[in-house]
């Protein structure tokens, strides 16, 4: 990812759903004024979500997400429907696109249902309306567009614009625990598992973070962390890369407050009170349970990989029993989580917000605790409450 790129992660994301052959590719290119879906009038020619990083003023970067046909048939069929239903735990605003010179059917009403459960705003989308002269349009989530000829095309753009969705981000990143003038140490480990030549994601937003903050980031490897502090005035706080929490904690005085990236995302993009009580499930595990690694993106494994070595070990130490682990990454979180005893999800800097709620929910609602890396990692080493130090609400959960 570019310094200077807005991640995909951050941006709003705005998808539009429809039958097979309402026009919905056609109408995506027309509002975002460029070919980015293949138009054709084969009906299903949209098999797979199509994802466009983009500005649409004056919401500014924007994600646009173009979906298969809610009402595909056959197996194959089925898969793409789960697929563009999956979008829906992503989406901050949803267009639905229906063919103007035909009426709503069960699909286009249960996706309206969908909509409304998940509190998301929306626009209806009667496209083909030079044919047919205009769908009347009562209702304020309804337009009448035709992607052929442009017609509202323009005001269906500034509509979507208009459109206020609800904030998906609980807290800040950093802001509110920074002042103008204060320093803060990053500790950031470059080791085999670092990637070449940049930083991770998580690191680089808690740097713009802190900058926006007028705070002022010192960063450092965990081997050059004694030394900093020995040079600079006492910091605000410390933030470590989780994997480095053990032989930093030993490093940083208890004057100092300590947490981590992966705890500050927990708090940005989820629930810090969740993925706190989540870790405490680590102490009640037994021979045989079944614990989720999972990842909100892909990479390549290396040698003693955070997710599938060092995390699993610590984890086995921690709880002195034999344990089976699974994992998954990207899109591919589990619907059914019920062969779970415990979740355990990465930062997911790569993830928008309603799609991390989304997963935290989905444990939540089939009884399965959730917490996240650098929450277990801290668990593990004894050091939870010290690394909530800055989070009195969540460092209350666990007792005196």
């Amino acid at each position: 990812m570019s310094l200077n790129a807005t991640p995909s992660s951050e941006r709003l994301h705005i998808a539009f759903f429809g039958r097979r052959n309402a026009g919905k590719s056609s109408v995506v290119n027309a509002v975002t004024g460029q070919p980015l879906a293949v138009v054709s009038d084969v009906r299903g020619t949209t098999t797979d979500p199509v994802y466009k990083a983009m500005e649409l003023l004056p919401l500014g970067p924007v994600m646009i997400v173009d979906t298969a046909g809610i009402d595909d048939e056959g197996e194959l069929g089925k898969l793409r429907v789960e697929k563009s239903l999956a979008v829906l735990a992503k989406t901050d605003i949803a267009v639905l696109v229906i063919d103007g010179t035909e009426e709503p059917d069960e699909n286009d009403r249960r996706l309206i249902a969908e909509f409304e459960k998940r509190k998301l705003p929306y626009l209806i989308a009667y496209n083909k309306s030079d044919l047919n002269g205009g769908h009347e349009c009562p209702s304020i989530h309804e337009i009448a567009v035709s992607a052929k000829n442009g017609t509202n095309i323009a005001e269906l753009r500034e509509r979507i614009a208009k459109l206020v969705a609800p904030a998906a981000n609980p807290s800040p990143l950093l802001s509110d625990l920074v002042s103008a003038g204060d320093l803060i140490v990053l500790v950031i480990p470059i080791d085999e598992s670092a990637p070449k030549g940049r930083l991770i994601l998580p690191q680089q937003q808690v740097i713009r973070a802190a900058l926006e903050a007028g705070a002022i980031p010192v960063c450092c490897r965990d081997t050059e962390l004694a030394d900093t502090l020995a040079k600079i005035p006492q910091p605000r706080m410390v933030i470590t890369d989780s994997q480095a929490f053990g032989r930093v904690s030993k490093v940083v005085p208890d004057t100092i407050p300590l947490t981590s990236f992966s705890i500050l995302f927990a708090r940005y993009k989820g629930d810090l009170l969740t993925v706190v009580k989540g870790a405490a499930a680590l102490d009640s595990m037994h021979d045989g349970d079944r614990i989720l690694l999972s990842e909100g993106c892909t990479h390549h494994r290396q040698c003693n990989d955070i997710v599938t070595v060092k995390l699993p070990n610590w984890i086995r130490q921690h709880a002195g029993c034999e344990l089976e682990f699974a994992w998954s990454s990207g899109t591919g979180f589990p619907r059914d989580l019920s062969e779970y005893k415990l979740v355990v999800h990465c930062g997911a800097c790569m993830l928008p917000p309603r799609e991390v709620q989304f997963r935290m929910q989905s444990a939540s609602a089939q009884n399965v605790p959730f917490t996240n890396y650098g929450t277990a990692i801290a668990h593990c080493h004894g050091i939870l409450r010290r690394s909530l130090s800055l989070f009195p609400e969540a460092a209350a959960l666990l007792g005196k």
